[in-house]
């Protein structure tokens, strides 16, 4: 199981932006604390692999900095070198993963999670769509069958539900806030809106209802889990209210799921805005620290259900 990280990579933005860049280098010390030997620079992902899901010019626009300005508003992060570099880090690490998952069972991408970017343009602050190219490169590649997303950030993968729609061997599903970005949408494989407020109980009485229905239906053998941090009840942008136990429980029950369906597990961590952004950090160190237990070979695989 290896773990792959972008902060050495530096994203510089004006003060007071409210992305917090930060978040990626207080995560990636905090995991070192117990991780360190998992961990590896994030490789770059090629113009080749980018162009699994977006369009050529746009990934040249990209990199060159001649993106049209009202697309770098929408993008949210202001154009630099940087950008482009860290945008192609948070990619490769995402197709990283995915190599060390079907390898090892699980690859996590401390960063990633960019599920608002399209074929042809960016959003919400997300350049490329990490999970949209490293699912359907594998698939190219034959290293996997039909791949699964499982989009728990608070917000709705658009972008992934755009992207893949017409590949029927990947099957999205995003559960997220009602009334929260973003305001266009694509269709999921399987969408879930919930109401502002939601909490432990509820939430996670809907999310064992859909894990077997997610598996039966699509069978795969990769999922790319987007541990959004951003359902906290401390989170500026959620308009949830999970608590720190409701999120560790979400995250088990996932990984959980796809020991029983034997299936390799991507790990990225999306989104997440507490205020401090400590709380995010202490959230996602969490998740990835249980994946550690779970896929590290220190719990046991829970048992197989009995249909399968």
């Amino acid at each position: 199981m290896r773990i792959y990280r972008t902060d050495q990579f530096p994203l510089p933005l004006p003060d007071g932006h409210r992305f917090p860049a930060e978040k990626y280098r207080l995560l990636a010390d905090s995991v070192a604390l117990f991780a360190a030997e998992r961990m590896e620079p994030a490789p770059a992902a090629s113009a080749n692999e980018l162009a699994q899901a977006h369009d050529p010019a746009y990934i040249d626009a990209v990199m060159q900095g001649t993106l049209d300005a009202r697309l770098q508003r929408e993008i949210g992060l202001p154009w630099s070198p940087q950008l482009a570099e860290r945008s192609c880090r948070s990619v490769g690490a995402t197709v990283a993963a995915s190599r060390s998952a079907l390898l090892d069972g699980c690859g996590v991408n401390l960063a990633g999670g960019t599920h608002h970017a399209g074929r042809q343009h960016g959003s919400g602050f997300c350049v490329f769509n990490d999970v949209a190219v490293a699912a359907l490169l594998m698939l190219s590649e034959g290293r996997a069958r039909r791949v699964l997303v499982i989009d728990l950030d608070v917000h709705q993968g658009n972008g992934t539900a755009a992207i893949t729609a017409d590949e029927p061997r990947v099957y999205t599903f995003s559960m997220h806030g009602a009334r929260n970005f973003p305001f266009r949408r694509s269709a999921s494989s399987l969408d879930i809106d919930l109401p502002d407020g939601t909490g432990d109980a509820r939430y996670l009485s809907i999310l064992a209802d859909a894990l077997p229905r997610l598996f039966a239906e699509s069978a795969p053998d990769l999922v790319f889990y987007l541990a959004g941090a951003d359902p906290y009840r401390g989170d500026r942008l959620g308009r949830l209210a999970l608590s720190r136990e409701g999120l560790a429980r979400r995250d088990r029950m996932v990984m959980e799921a796809c020991r029983r369906y034997d299936a390799a597990l991507v790990l990225t961590m999306a989104g997440g805005y507490a205020v401090p952004i400590e709380d995010t950090v202490t959230i996602q160190t969490e998740t990835v620290r249980l994946a550690c237990r779970i896929f590290g070979g220190s719990e046991p695989s829970p048992a197989a259900p009995s249909q399968r």
